[in-house]
């Protein structure tokens, strides 16, 4: 509230939800590690195996350093929205946390939009850390023109992924399960999504399956702006298309399915039971 004692407005309310999420994130070590830290380590190992090959593409060869760390910057941005929302919701609807903002005058569009736009934050930070890394050690190169693209495309991934971490969060039954949930539906698809490896020429099958969900088509769309012999400085419209539509499916999902209360039977999360244990003792 502010010093009138008045409720501030919708905006202030996105922004202080905003600081908030962003200030959990960085309290929690082993989220940095996995959101930040761990692509960046493997942008370091995939070039120091791989990094003297290239990579074809519809727009000429380009040294596989530098395609590894547009597709890794977008592995970053996909981990801090999705992975990351469909992690830690769950274990603050268990913990009881979600619970307790029920009971404030704060909407529900407002607690989600609030969520997804700190987790946008921290998806610019990781993937501009990734890209200047890129710049200083693989001799990544920035086109100036293609940068209005290159954000476009990033804005419309990271708000889609971010919806449909939302939307995860809300279907896991259980904060143990999150993880696992949220592991095995990104991790496959990016192997098929030229992320840790690069498919130059795959079966026509696992072209499509990658083509019709947003990793790939959010992953090839952001690197296309850092080509070094032609960057793409217009958005691609079919692929930000099928991103965006992923987006509003999991945006109407999260809005319609999201739950302030743990699912009956439950077991409370590990921080949750550890806190239980030192109240009886």
């Amino acid at each position: 509230m502010s010093e009138r004692g008045t409720w501030p407005g919708v905006g202030g309310l996105i922004l202080a939800q905003v600081r908030h999420q962003v200030r959990l994130f960085l309290r929690v070590p082993i989220g940095l590690f996995f959101t930040i830290a761990l692509p960046l380590i493997m942008l370091v190992v995939f070039n120091a195996v791989f990094g003297d090959s290239t990579v074809a593409s519809e727009a000429g060869e380009w040294p596989t350093r530098q395609f590894y760390t547009g597709a890794l910057a977008a592995f970053t941005a996909v981990s801090a929205t999705y992975t990351n929302l469909a992690n830690t919701v769950p274990v603050r609807r268990e913990e009881g946390i979600l619970k307790r903002w029920r009971s404030t005058p704060l909407p529900v569009p407002v607690l989600i939009l609030g969520q997804m736009l700190g987790a946008l934050v921290v998806a610019i930070l990781g993937a501009l850390l990734l890209l200047i890394v890129g710049v200083l050690a693989y001799g990544l190169q920035v086109d100036v023109a293609a940068l209005p693209n290159a954000l476009l495309t990033f804005i419309v991934g990271v708000l889609s992924f971010a919806a449909l971490g939302m939307a995860i969060s809300s279907a896991v039954s259980s904060a143990d399960s999150a993880p696992a949930v949220a592991n095995a539906t990104i991790l496959p698809l990016a192997f098929i999504s030229n992320i840790f490896i690069p498919l130059e020429d795959p079966p026509r099958w696992l072209d499509l399956l990658g083509d019709i969900f947003p990793l790939k088509p959010f992953a090839e769309s952001f690197q296309a702006s850092f080509h070094p012999i032609d960057p793409a400085t217009s958005p691609d419209l079919g692929a930000l298309a099928v991103v965006a539509l992923w987006g509003m499916f999991g945006a109407i999902a999260a809005v319609r399915t999201f739950r302030f209360d743990p699912t009956p039977g439950a077991r409370a999360s590990g921080r949750r039971r550890q806190r239980g244990r030192q109240r009886s003792t």
